[in-house]
């Protein structure tokens, strides 16, 4: 992330949107269950809501600094904080009941590898867990507020056959102010 993502990111405005308005929308009409996985964590905007939410909380964030910091922040609650790549989890399969990207697919390098998130996801998501995401789309204001930073997005009219692709099933996907959300589905005959 550059600097202006990182100011913005770690602000009280962000931390106030995500608790009061974007949490909401995206967990709407979702079930958590009891261990729920958050990928790129970044400085934690969602992290100690999401803790509120579900009993156990596992955060993983590519940027050590980011990780270090934000597991210093969680110590003694139910969320615990790991450094790693949502392009290889470092996790045993079917350990989480659900998921949850926020802002973070686009700064995966590419488009393979956000297929290869995708299909991490699903590996690590129990039979009937859910993967929740919200992301931007392309456009210029987002590759300038990007600029010295990674920003692949994803196409929203792409993104339900790529989680397809990956395993899921009942691909939902809708957009409101700026950005859109996806839910998806591990069936519970995996």
């Amino acid at each position: 992330m550059n600097a202006l993502e990182t100011w913005f990111c770690g602000s009280a405005l962000w931390r106030y949107v995500t608790r009061r308005q974007l949490l909401p929308w995206v967990l709407h009409g979702s079930q958590l269950g009891d261990h729920l996985l958050e990928l790129g964590a970044g400085p934690g905007a969602a992290t100690l809501e999401l803790a509120q939410r579900v009993p156990r909380v596992t955060s993983l964030e590519y940027d050590h600094a980011f990780a270090a910091r934000l597991g210093a922040r969680v110590n003694h609650s139910n969320a615990r904080v790991i450094q790693g790549d949502a392009a290889a989890l470092p996790f045993a399969d079917a350990l989480f009941s659900s998921a949850i990207a926020i802002l973070m697919l686009h700064h995966l390098k590419s488009g393979e590898l956000q297929d290869r998130a995708f299909s991490e996801i699903y590996r690590v998501l129990r039979p009937g867990g859910v993967f929740l995401a919200f992301d931007i789309p392309d456009g210029w204001t987002h590759r300038i507020a990007h600029i010295k930073s990674t920003f692949v997005p994803v196409d929203p009219a792409t993104a339900m056959g790529r989680l397809t692709a990956a395993g899921f099933s009942k691909v939902a996907l809708d957009s409101r102010s700026g950005g859109f959300r996806i839910r998806a589905l591990r069936s519970r005959e995996s």
